[in-house]
């Protein structure tokens, strides 16, 4: 399993699955079941698709336009950087180099320690455990922790929806303007992570940092994508939408180790993700009738749902392999901003996107205080995450942020506006109740699981 964060780390945990290398059809045509099930819910929502008319103001706010100029942006700065490694790698400068650029080209290029064999080798901080003496204590901290998670990604939520969605600078006779650049977000948040994250290093003792700075960039590369694809997604679909496609992201991630991993999975994890499915489709056939800008599930919003869960896929994937190195997650967390603040502010630049967003905000101090705020929230919740897990385990942190998921859809709702049916709410009950049922499982699994003699698994995996 893996543990999200929105700066651009994933905390690795220890529930997995086993691969195996034939996976029976029985148990795939189950899982093959939860991807057609969604798509049958595409036809309804592409057909009439809408899109505002502040959104078509001009060719380069179309978002695929955008997409492909921030990823030349990007482009810029990898090419370069390819051609430098591939240079110092082919005359063996590890062995020849010399002078004082040579710590830092080492560091860079080839690290400075050989990866560790396994992950729990003190790389990263041993999970305290609760005693008896300390109970009060220990219920003070997950009140913090549940507090803490709970305000700091719910005020991030309707934040996130209130400067994708609403203009800003309305009055009687001027109507306002909408902030476009969801890159100068991406921006602003991980500037602010990268900076916590360099603080927490230097204050607190961390392992030896072992693995070459560059690896880092390719998990950068795809989390500022996948976090793009996020924001311009509320251009086009609804909040509740939007976090539903998040919770039933858990599908294509099995279906992807099912394919190319060859990994195993319990039945009830096909049962879990089948129901996850149905609820995800009966939200979002509900909500097709009432077609309206601001609720509209476009074929646009879906593009990008795909592309911020196929990212966000690939993010967690290659930091798994990061994890192999001697590092902390709040080191995992600073490398990647590290990469991140340089490819999004270099984009910027290069577009003269940078100085229009500085302007805006001069424009607009109101926009100021709910981009800056948005960044205080992301990176205060990624500490909050780191000790939630540090404290109480991944299973509680589940919990916490599942409920969070359930509060987000009810505050934009009550906030913003959105209907939901009661097939809607339906569907969103099932996912929920399927989220739920997850966590509940696996934490039985893990119990049963340490009674069992070493080699016996508790039941079958397929």
């Amino acid at each position: 399993m893996r543990i999200g964060l929105d700066g651009g780390c994933y905390r690795h945990v220890e529930w997995s699955c086993p691969c195996t290398s034939s996976p029976p059809p029985a148990s795939f045509s189950l899982c093959r079941f939860c991807i057609p099930l969604l798509l049958a819910s595409l036809p309804a929502m592409a057909a009439g698709e809408e899109i505002a008319p502040a959104l078509q103001d001009s060719w380069g706010d179309f978002w695929l336009f955008r997409f492909f100029v921030n990823a030349a942006g990007y482009a810029s700065i990898v090419v370069p950087g390819f051609l430098l490694i591939q240079y110092f790698k082919r005359r063996n400068y590890l062995e020849t180099g010399r002078g004082i650029c040579f710590p830092v080209i080492k560091s860079c290029v080839f690290g400075s320690e050989v990866k560790s064999v396994h992950q729990d080798d003190g790389s990263l901080p041993p999970r305290a455990e609760p005693t008896e003496s300390s109970t009060a204590r220990q219920v003070c901290r997950l009140l913090v922790c549940a507090v803490g998670l709970q305000a700091s990604y719910l005020t991030w939520g309707v934040l996130q929806e209130r400067v994708m969605t609403k203009t800003y600078g309305t009055t009687e006779t001027d109507p306002g303007e909408k902030f476009k650049d969801s890159q100068f977000l991406v921006f602003m948040n991980r500037i602010l992570a990268f900076t916590v994250a360099g603080m927490y290093c230097a204050l607190t003792k961390q392992p030896r940092h072992g693995a070459p700075m560059y690896k880092y960039s390719f998990a950068s590369l795809s989390n500022i994508l996948s976090s793009w694809c996020q924001y311009e997604a509320l251009k086009y679909i609804s909040f509740p939408t939007q976090v539903l496609a998040k919770a039933s992201k858990v599908i294509p991630v099995m279906m992807m180790g099912k394919l190319v991993s060859r990994k195993s999975y319990e039945y009830w994890e096909y049962l879990t993700a089948a129901l996850i499915s149905v609820g995800v489709s009966m939200f979002l056939l509900s909500s097709a009738p009432n077609r309206t800008v601001s609720t509209v599930t476009t074929f646009s919003g879906i593009v990008l749902l795909a592309g911020y869960i196929i990212f966000d896929s690939f993010t967690s994937n290659w930091q798994d392999a990061l994890f192999t190195y001697k590092m902390s997650p709040v080191q995992m967390m600073f490398g990647v901003n590290v990469f991140s603040c340089l490819f999004t502010v270099g984009s910027l630049l290069e577009q003269g996107a940078l100085l229009e967003s500085l302007r805006f905000m001069a424009r607009h101090s109101e926009f100021t205080a709910h981009a800056v705020l948005l960044s205080v929230c992301s990176a205060c919740g990624q500490l909050f995450i780191f000790y939630t897990i540090n404290q109480f385990g991944a299973a509680v942190f589940t919990i916490i942020m599942t409920l969070r998921q359930a509060f987000a859809i009810l505050l934009s709702c009550l906030i913003y506006g959105h209907t939901v049916t009661v097939v809607g709410g339906l569907g969103i009950a099932v996912v929920f109740m399927a989220l739920f049922l997850r966590v509940y499982a696996r934490s039985r699994m893990k119990k049963r699981s340490k009674k069992l003699p070493p080699g016996e698994t508790p039941v079958q995996k397929v």
